[in-house]
């Protein structure tokens, strides 16, 4: 039987808006990612962490803004879900949703279709 688990890790970054309609100086947020994967066995809970920690560990601390994969788009929450999600599933896993929380009330939420 399959099972859906969450994992939830924080990270420190910047960015900054500069695309026409959107422009904001440089700043940094204490950002939470909070991602479920859909499971076979317990036994594949390992193999989420360290995807989940690859990820965050890719961009912690960074200026996002210098990551190629978001080059010349402004990197909000919305991007940083879809990323996340998309690390998750080139790296053999099942996601359902990441969500990504820039400040305690404003987060972006990447899902499946399966979901709604």
């Amino acid at each position: 039987m399959a099972f859906v688990l969450s994992l939830r890790r924080a990270f420190v970054a910047d960015h900054f808006h500069d695309l026409p309609g959107f422009q904001e100086d440089r700043h940094g947020h204490n950002w939470e990612v909070e991602a479920a994967v859909e499971l076979d066995r317990e036994a594949d809970e390992p193999a989420f962490a360290e995807a989940l920690d690859a990820w965050v560990a890719a961009i912690d601390y960074r200026l996002l803004n210098d990551r190629p994969d978001l080059a010349g788009r402004n990197p909000t929450a919305e991007l940083l879900a879809e990323r996340a999600f998309l690390h998750l599933r080139k790296a053999d896993l099942r996601p359902r949703w990441v969500r990504i929380r820039e400040k305690s009330n404003y987060w972006a939420l990447c899902r499946t279709g399966e979901d709604t």
